[in-house]
């Protein structure tokens, strides 16, 4: 890493000092943060970001090894090394003394192994940072890896690899590595698993305690780590906490490796690779090893390309795909390996059709790399690509403070500490030669090409040995190279057109002394009301608009419920290359479906956004679609709803929890037995019939006027008055919100479902906490925060019952309750009364709480509430959650805030016997097994068998979901907190 611009510093006292400082460090215009960098004695990078204002402190420290540095003989070693250092070190000997902080902290923490790269992060209160900074430090100076904790932890890492065993994602990378050459690095298994960092280990003698050691004491050195730090602290002060802290990290002096330039043996070159995927999806990758390109980041030649071949308008490899009906998605990306090489790969997901055409995918991709080497690199599409990316950094949102460091880290390990922050955006020397030079390397010979789907079953013969992944390899005939190699031009394929959604104007619209505080309605009629609000607090010339489009028609049966979906997807699909230009130029649409119907939002520069709010409703109100493109997205919305059997067990456990409770739910069977009666006219005749009658709520917020926003409203209510609304608008009682279903007190319930795609199952137990009020809402986020870690620490860290351990709150519909979820190998019964168990016990704890820990529970709880929205669009959706919903509670969480400190101690007490303890008075169970099939029928211990016995005696099974819901009250919807009607139409009556 260079460091410019900077100064040698004497030591003025005994204290460390740092020998360089960095104070120029390049900033967005609007940020109001201040920025320091330093280099200590000890050759740690550090980043000092000072906000007074903040109401988050965060740091993240990155260290520049990862799962390629693996010990041969160890894989996963790096991995499970970032897991034990959370678990205890000299200074601070308790395994969960560093997430306790965190916890009682208003904080939370993270890390994650890449193939180069050690990731740790957290976040915390203000005044608690110093404390944070320094338990954190010691994991990089001090820890213990006790023996008691590294034969325990060594499930987790086990419980997480097999969580990812039926993940596609994780099963192709694998593949990839596997077939690298043996002898390089590329090739290792990351994440490891209880046979590679246990097993195999203990059969050959070696220590994985004194393993883990060594690599701690080998890589963890100050001279390759990226320290970054937010705080409300001035400079100098942070500067302070950071010497006093980090300085006795060691300094090893260790060099971080060079990799060989190629991971793949020539002879895997112009080779076709097959893998069989879990899910039922289909893809076609091509990819390319080249240089490593980090050194060119000012000039950014993989961005220039990365650009145009991924672009999705008109002349495009997609366009011409998407026409062929052979595709509907491409993406392409450089991937660098730091100090070695990296990848260029063109993705593309394939119809039917299309895996019935490769050969003529791979060739039309071709033509495209042949037409940008004729056409040679163009300085007019690079410089607009410049100036979307100034455009991008001079109105830069101000980042999360977790987020900022996180990111930081990574930059520092590659950029010059002065341009950590613009480096990503500053890609602006023209360097023709360098687009050309990579150009060169993207030819057939030198490709790698990947195919994914479940058609090859039988035509594969070979298994990767880890995740067992079935593949086959086959060499490409060299007359496909030569014909790909020569292919003539394609006359459909063009360059991109200049991009008109670039905004000109950023000029911020004056806001009223007598602008209100919060939305307001500022026009309701039987079809439309519309919500404002000016933004006056983030400055930026951005503004965000949703418009919520009501008929009871959407949500009727299941197969109008697919028959909207299916009207929203071919609309998305129908103005994607128009909107892709718009996305380029930070302008985003997003169209979703709603139970009573759909709601689009569009976001990012204000300037060219009523430009795109007209070819929407263009779209909308004069619906029509290629029948081509329907049969493709039905075929790929049908394998959607099948490939959900598939997704985790903890998914499939919410999923279900989800259709027990919501008073009007279709399943995804229903949905699917539905599918057969979509046809090509009844998406039109529904989209016809939903456009005719409709109540639109908007919401307009940001850098927009009240007068502008009316006229936005204008434009809308013109389309509106045109349809049969007028005449007939939907009433206010037929988009009454869905509501959830009242479990009683001493009410335990018991909904089991197989899973057979997965070693692990999944123990869902959800306890029902009355209707929702701020002190409902307040007292069941107040049992999460005080048992959010030790529930963890129990059932994950000690008991490690499984990886996926999460206790939180759940508010739907109305309805307040808290759960908790563990994903295991061990049957959901035995999980569950170890859940059960750790809040009887807990409940002692409670009741033995000193108070300040309590003080600082609701401390840590108070902060979290009072965080402030960062961003112009986390500000709309707080204001739009409450429209939605109909609360317009818009001062919520200071409501909450003022209840949560009248709360004492006994309060809790009280509420936590009543509602959470096993014998409450109050207590209302729902708990969700999801069993796996796939499990060794001999692998259940006595005790767990003793267990299931026990869970099934606590609980009424649900047999029959219709059964139970007739049987149970609703709740009532949560009444609005401002003296607001009802949205839609007043009957007569």
């Amino acid at each position: 890493m260079t460091l410019s611009s900077s100064q040698k510093v004497q030591p003025k006292t005994e204290q460390m000092e740092p020998i360089i400082r960095i104070k120029n460090i390049e900033k967005s215009q609007q940020d109001t943060r201040d920025y320091r960098g330093l280099q200590l004695e000890n050759g740690l990078k550090v980043l000092l970001i000072s906000d007074p204002s903040t109401d988050v402190s965060a740091a993240a420290l990155s260290v520049q090894v990862g799962h390629m540095s693996d010990p041969e003989n160890l894989p996963g070693l790096a991995h499970f090394c970032e897991h034990m250092l959370f678990l205890g070190t000299e200074k601070y000997p308790h395994e969960n003394g560093y997430t306790t902080y965190l916890s009682q902290s208003g904080g939370s923490s993270n890390a994650a192994t890449y193939p180069l790269m050690t990731k740790y992060h957290f976040q915390v209160a203000p005044d608690k940072l110093e404390g944070a900074l320094d338990r954190f430090a010691q994991f990089f100076i001090a820890p213990l890896f006790t023996p008691s904790a590294t034969e325990r932890e060594i499930n987790a890492v086990n419980s997480e690899h097999e969580k990812n065993l039926s993940s596609d994602q994780w099963r192709i990378k694998q593949v990839h590595r596997h077939l690298s050459k043996s002898d390089h690095a590329y090739s290792k298994f990351g994440s490891g698993n209880k046979a590679t960092l246990s097993e195999i280990p203990k059969s050959k003698g070696i220590d994985v305690r004194d393993e883990l050691l060594q690599f701690h004491k080998y890589w963890y050195s100050a001279n390759i780590m990226c320290l970054a730090v937010i705080g409300k602290e001035s400079l100098d002060e942070l500067e302070e906490m950071i010497i006093a802290k980090f300085s006795e990290i060691e300094n090893k002096n260790v060099k971080v490796p060079d990799w060989p330039r190629h991971p793949y043996a020539d002879d895997q070159y112009g080779q076709k690779l097959k893998i069989v995927p879990i899910k039922d999806i289909r893809s076609l990758t091509i990819s390319f090893t080249t240089d490593d390109l980090t050194q060119y980041y000012k000039s950014g030649p993989d961005n220039y390309l990365t650009h145009l071949i991924g672009h999705e308008g008109k002349g495009s490899i997609l366009s011409e795909l998407r026409r062929l009906g052979w595709c509907n998605d491409l993406m392409a990306g450089h991937q660098n390996i730091q100090n070695g090489f990296g990848f260029f790969d063109i993705a593309v997901d394939l119809t039917q059709d299309g895996l019935a055409h490769v050969d003529d995918i791979v060739k039309i991709i071709f033509q495209y790399l042949c037409l940008l080497r004729k056409e040679g690199p163009k300085k007019w599409i690079f410089d607009e690509c410049v100036k979307l990316n100034e455009m991008r950094f001079r109105f830069k949102e101000k980042e999360q403070p977790e987020s900022l460091v996180t990111h930081a880290v990574s930059s520092m390990q590659i950029f010059p500490l002065e341009e950590v922050l613009i480096a990503p955006y500053m890609s602006n020397e023209w360097r023709p030669e360098l687009v050309s030079k990579l150009l060169d390397e993207l030819v057939p010979s030198k490709s790698r090409i990947s195919l994914v789907s479940q058609s090859f079953e039988q035509s594969t013969d070979q298994s990767e040995p880890y995740y067992k992944t079935k593949y086959g390899l086959e060499r490409i005939p060299k007359e496909t190279i030569q014909s790909w190699e020569n292919c003539k031009m394609n006359e459909n394929l063009k360059l991109s057109l200049p991009n008109s959604f670039i905004p000109s104007n950023f000029d911020i619209a004056d806001v009223p002394a007598d602008a209100p505080i919060h939305p307001t309605i500022i026009l309701d009629t039987s079809i439309l009301r519309v919500w404002h609000k000016q933004d006056n607090q983030f400055n930026k010339p951005k503004a965000c608009m949703t418009f919520d489009m009501s008929n009871p028609i959407a949500y009727l049966d299941p197969l109008n419920c697919n028959l909207n979906h299916m009207m929203v997807m071919l609309l998305k699909d129908q103005l994607n290359e128009y909107l892709y230009d718009a996305e380029l130029a930070s302008l985003k649409l997003s169209v979703n479906t709603k139970p009573c119907g759909i709601d689009f939002t569009i976001r990012g520069f204000s300037d060219k956004q009523v430009v795109l709010l007209e070819k929407l409703l263009d779209h909308l109100f004069d619906f029509s679609i290629d029948e081509k493109r329907f049969d493709i997205l039905k075929e790929e919305y049908i394998r959607s709803l099948k490939n959900f059997k598939a997704e985790q067990p903890y998914q499939h456990s919410i999923y279900y929890l989800a259709l027990l409770l919501t008073e009007n739910a279709w399943a995804n069977v229903e949905l699917l037995d539905a599918m057969e009666l979509v046809s090509y006219d009844r998406v039109l005749n529904f989209a016809k019939e939903f456009f005719q009658r409709l109540h639109t709520e908007c919401f307009i917020f940001g850098n927009v006027t009240k007068q502008q926003a009316t006229d936005i409203a204008g434009r809308v209510n013109k389309r509106l008055e045109a349809t049969n609304a007028t005449k007939l608008p939907i009433l206010a009682r037929q988009m009454l919100k869905k509501r959830e279903y009242k479990l009683l007190a001493g009410d335990s319930y018991l909904f089991e479902k197989e899973n057979d795609y997965h070693k692990s199952s999944c123990t869902q137990l959800y306890m029902q906490c009355g209707a929702q009020t701020d002190y409902t809402n307040i007292m069941v986020n107040l049992v999460s925060q005080v048992l959010s870690e030790p529930c963890y620490d129990c059932l994950r860290t000690k008991e490690q019952l499984g990886y996926i351990v999460f206790s939180g709150v759940r508010k739907m519909n109305g309805a307040n309750g808290f759960r908790i979820i563990v994903q295991s190998a061990k049957h959901p019964s035995f999980i569950e009364d170890r859940i059960e168990n750790f809040l009887q016990t807990y409940l002692q704890i409670i009741e033995d709480m000193p108070l300040d820990e309590f003080a600082r529970h609701k401390e840590a709880l108070i902060v979290k509430k009072l965080e402030k929205p960062k961003t112009i669009f986390q500000q709309f959706s707080t204001f739009y959650g409450e429209i939605a919903m109909q609360t317009y509670h818009f001062e919520r969480e200071e409501a909450e805030v003022a209840i949560l400190r009248k709360i004492n101690k006994s309060d809790f007490v009280d509420y936590f016997k009543k509602f959470i303890a096993n014998d409450g008075d109050e207590r209302r169970v729902l708990s969700v097994h999801i069993v796996s099939t796939l499990k060794d029928p001999n692998a259940p211990t006595s005790e767990e068998d003793d267990s299931t016995v026990t869970s099934m005696e606590r609980h009424k099974p649900i047999s029959d979901i219709l059964a139970f819901k007739s049987c149970k009250e609703l709740y009532p919807i949560a009444m609005p907190f401002l003296d607001i009607k009802a949205k839609g139409a007043r009957s007569k009556l």
